[in-house]
């Protein structure tokens, strides 16, 4: 019986190496460009990937994906006419904006250009346009950062140009979880390509900043990017993996491609190492 016990026991450490060795590659954060990134299966809540993830950072654009739920569930019509104003241009940055001061969009087509191609004046507009105007809107999404368990996330805007706008991965996964239950934001963060056109009959195309959202090898949920000097390139994203949501985020990417390169690294890793199935 000693013998037995013994032999169980070896077999039981054995395993528990066997697992840490086939998790060794993921475990190496050194290969991943972005200076913090968490990923995880939405489904059982299991960690797939965890660089850095309680750190506290400026999250840039990303800060957007808060505008829209706000705008998702304020039951406001999308319908509406927005106006572009002077109060809308960026004096922060002197960010450039196609969507002269004037320019009227229905609030559908504004949530549309700032989730799918970062508009930042449609952004800014959003919230100018809620209920009580700006200050409320900001102090909207926070109480609802702090309702969704985002201890550790501050919103000053609703284009996220301040780099005052700040987050952790673990948060952001949060955010990501919430928005997933829109199909508005799913439909508008992943769509490619979108015409508006103007009252003086010109039309102005957009893109995804995205260019993931093309690939027909990805099945994107949710996506949206960001940048600014202080926060780096950032990405995030919903995409199934195995019929399962999984959460990527990607934060303070060093190199124009290099937040699509850690995207695609671990998409791979999960492909080939990890059986989802055995998270249920």
């Amino acid at each position: 019986m000693l013998l037995k016990s013994i032999f169980r026991r070896f077999c039981a450490v054995a395993g528990a190496c066997a697992l840490v060795a086939a998790f060794a590659p993921v475990a190496q954060a050194d290969t991943m460009q972005s200076e913090s990134v968490f990923v995880q299966d939405l489904s059982s809540a299991s960690v797939l990937y965890d660089k850095n993830s309680e750190d506290v950072r400026p999250i840039a654009s990303i800060t957007k994906l808060m505008t829209a739920l706000l705008v998702a569930e304020s039951g406001l019509p999308l319908q509406q006419a927005l106006s572009i104003s002077n109060d809308d241009i960026d004096r922060l940055r002197n960010s450039r904006s196609r969507l002269a001061v004037g320019t009227q969009l229905t609030r559908a087509e504004m949530l549309h250009l700032a989730l799918m191609s970062s508009e930042n004046r449609a952004a800014h507009a959003l919230g100018r346009h809620y209920p009580g105007g700006m200050l409320a809107f900001v102090r909207a999404m926070n109480d609802k950062a702090r309702a969704l368990g985002m201890r550790h996330t501050r919103f000053v805007d609703p284009t996220g140009l301040s780099a005052d706008n700040v987050s952790t991965p673990r948060d952001l996964v949060k955010l990501l979880r919430a928005v997933n239950e829109h199909p508005v934001i799913q439909r508008y963060t992943v769509s490619d390509q979108h015409n508006v056109t103007l009252k003086s009959g010109r039309q102005l195309v957009y893109n995804n900043t995205n260019r993931l959202v093309k690939n027909n090898d990805w099945d994107i949920n949710i996506s949206k990017t960001g940048f600014i000097n202080e926060a780096g390139l950032c990405l995030v994203m919903v995409t199934r993996i195995d019929n399962r949501d999984v959460a990527m985020v990607f934060l303070n990417s060093q190199g124009r491609y290099s937040r699509i390169g850690d995207a695609v690294r671990v998409r791979n890793y999960v492909e080939k190492h990890l059986n989802l199935a055995m998270l249920k």
